[in-house]
Order: structure tokens, then C-alpha cells, then sequence
């Protein structure tokens, strides 16, 4: 019953409020804070590439799982190829922790209807919760995007 926007903030003493950033928008791996965008701004570069998403998944022994997921663009495909120039290039103009352990092609990238991408609902799916579960499916541009989720286990 309590909405949550997504930011971090801080109240101060005197009533006012820090904000401190969006809490979707940070990768943690392996206790290295990494922004999303970083990675997205590299992968814009890509014509094959028409849209992405990523996040990390603490994984229950404590090791950290990031896969990337890709829509491509019309007449692409996700080669080995591809794969090797998008981590070469996230390699050189971010940093080792910046790439993927693992990329997958999906048919859409999931948006909430003001135009943010799902990286939290998508997340929890990737961690086990339905789809269902994880967001209202009213508040998704694209619903069959995020049920596409489901489909992975990891």
C-alpha cells in the first residue's frame, strides 16, 4: 500500500530532503557501484544494438551475476561477434566490472508508461518473483516485454 519512486533521499534535521539518486539506476558488483547509463551511452555506439537493459543479481552464495539483455536492431543478430565488440568496447571506455557475464537478445526491453526502463521489476523477475509480483502490469508501456523475464533462470 506505499508507493516507492526509486530515489534515495535523505531527510535532514530541519525537515528538508536530499536527493541522492535513483536506486534503479545502480549496478552493485562486487561492492563497485556502476551507473547504468555508463553502459547504455556505450551501447548506444552500436547500430545493431536498438535498445538494452542490464542488472546484477547477487547471486545466494554471494557471487554476483550481470547479463545484459539487447533488442536488436531490425536484420541483426546477437553473433559471438557482436558479443566480443560490446564487451571489448565496455572494457575500454568504462571498465572491466562494466561487462556483462553474459548477453541475451530478448524481443523488447520493458518500460513503465512515463518511459523509465523496468531494471528493479526486471530484476526481481530474474530472482524468481512473477512477473505479476513485481509491478503492476498497468503501469507497463509494454507488458509482454517484462513477461518475456520469465523465461530465464539463472
Amino acid at each position: 500500500g506505499v508507493w516507492w519512486h526509486g530515489d534515495f533521499i535523505t531527510v535532514t534535521s530541519r525537515g528538508t530532503i536530499i536527493i541522492s539518486g535513483r536506486s534503479d539506476a545502480t549496478l552493485n558488483r562486487d561492492g563497485v557501484r556502476i551507473g547504468t547509463a555508463e553502459i547504455y551511452s556505450v551501447l548506444d555506439s552500436f547500430n545493431a544494438v536498438a535498445d538494452s537493459l542490464i542488472v546484477c543479481l547477487e547471486k545466494k552464495d554471494g557471487s554476483f551475476f550481470m547479463p545484459l539483455f539487447v533488442k536488436l536492431a531490425e536484420g541483426n543478430e546477437l553473433t559471438n561477434q557482436l558479443q566480443k565488440e560490446i564487451k571489448l568496447k565496455l572494457r575500454n571506455e568504462c571498465s572491466p566490472r562494466h561487462v556483462p557475464d553474459a548477453i541475451y537478445a530478448v524481443q523488447d526491453i520493458p518500460y513503465t508508461i512515463s518511459g523509465k526502463k523496468m531494471e528493479i521489476p526486471v530484476k526481481r523477475i530474474l530472482l524468481g518473483y512473477a512477473a505479476s509480483k513485481t509491478t503492476s502490469l498497468d503501469t507497463v508501456k509494454n507488458p509482454n516485454a517484462l513477461l518475456e523475464f520469465e523465461q530465464f533462470e539463472f
